[in-house]
């Protein structure tokens, strides 16, 4: 039988009809603990000698379908949601390594992975070495006898620069290190790192996986055993659990993914287009135009090249400024994956957790603009965009 499409998996995986309603919508389960019928089956619950749920902490009904269809979508064996995106990172983490351990990271990553990595985990013995993962042999130089993990991001936050997942997936496995990539900006739709041989793969469900703006969560995807030690260690005991109604709002955001991210992909390559031919505009980063350095890599590891686009103005700081408030139609705020087109200046906002002389090493320059491209009209964004811009023009 051929395997189910995309559309059909978000729509379906891991659910099936009430049992006892016959409720096609999977139920919300808003109860923080649950009857364990019997003594017995209680103490074999507590013993991993039977299937059955005990609290929310630990499992939730609701929670475990959404596990489920991302799974699924990441053409994984198994996967355990969080309740944030770096709750499941320092889970992830947690599962992999200890103190006298080393971790290789990709350079250009989200800044609270970032300080994550380079903060608090190095505070508690874990040493991280920050390199430019675009070149696997800079990747090989930095790897050690202790490393554990190799932590990629690709397309990387803010600047959409790719690894190659097959190329270091294979150098990690040769050396015996686990490998995990963080897929948000892509989305399952658009990449399965796990297809091209990376190990781990974590989303900020908040994102793209729910789509609206308004749950915050995050998924572990990857092999059984795996995600039960996740689950049964670093969640269970640090608690960064995902509550049953952010489970529902994004397992209602994931059944329109697939149509959404075909939306977010084309208005972003047309915005794209259009500023990089525009004349205040002094550079263009995104993997869907010939000029982005490793369009021939995005062509061969994506199906879609993803709704960021980030640029330069040849203004600078300033000119970034007076466009953002100039904008009408886009709106002045961090995160992304939403419907609505957000705009922001990564330097003040979402890297501002870093040092200066950290963000410029990823490339994070003082006038950087970041756009998540929504899914309104093509022509509204661009009209908004082009008053933006000549207001920057007529200053």
């Amino acid at each position: 039988m051929t395997p189910p499409g995309i559309h059909t998996l978000a729509i379906h995986a891991g659910e099936s009809p009430d049992p006892t309603t016959g409720a096609l919508v999977p139920p919300l389960h808003l109860t923080a603990t649950f009857h364990l019928g019997t003594a017995e089956a209680g103490a074999a619950i507590f013993a991993g000698e039977q299937e059955g749920f005990v609290y929310s902490r630990w499992s939730n009904p609701t929670v475990e379908i959404l596990q489920r269809r991302v799974a699924a979508l990441e053409h994984a064996q198994a996967a355990l949601a969080t309740g944030s995106g770096m709750a499941a990172i320092a889970t992830a983490l947690l599962n992999i390594v200890r103190a006298g351990d080393h971790v290789v990271c990709a350079q250009a990553v989200y800044p609270s992975t970032y300080h994550l990595l380079d903060v608090e985990l190095r505070a508690l013995g874990i040493a991280t070495t920050f390199v430019d993962a675009t070149d696997w042999q800079k990747v090989a130089r930095a790897l050690t006898p202790n490393t554990k993990l190799l932590y990629l991001e690709t397309p990387g936050n803010p600047l959409l620069t790719l690894c190659d997942l097959a190329a270091l997936a294979h150098l990690a496995r040769a050396r015996g290190i686990i490998t995990l990539a963080d897929n948000t900006f892509a989305t399952p739709i658009n990449q399965n790192p796990l297809d091209w041989g990376i190990d781990i793969v974590v989303h900020s469900a908040t994102k793209y996986l729910c789509g609206h703006g308004d749950a915050v969560g995050g998924i572990i995807v990857g092999g059984a055993d795996f995600i039960q030690r996740c689950a049964n260690e670093p969640l269970r005991y640090f608690g960064g659990v995902l509550s049953p109604f952010n489970a529902y709002l994004i397992l209602r955001g994931i059944q329109t993914l697939p149509l959404r991210v075909e939306r977010h992909n084309a208005n972003a390559l047309a915005v794209a287009r259009f500023l990089e031919q525009h004349p205040q505009v002094a550079s263009v980063s995104y993997p869907g135009l010939a000029s982005h350095p490793q369009h021939a890599l995005a062509r061969q590891q994506m199906r879609g090249f993803g709704g960021m686009v980030c640029f330069e103005l040849k203004g600078g700081v300033a000119a970034g400024a007076r466009l953002m408030n100039a904008v009408k139609l886009c709106s002045l705020a961090v995160s992304l994956g939403d419907t609505r087109t957000l705009i922001t200046h990564p330097a003040s906002t979402t890297h501002s957790v870093v040092s200066r002389a950290q963000r410029l090493a990823q490339g994070v320059t003082d006038g950087l603009v970041r756009l998540s491209v929504g899914l309104e009209d093509v022509e509204d964004i661009l009209a908004d965009l082009e008053q933006g811009l000549a207001a920057i023009s007529n200053f």
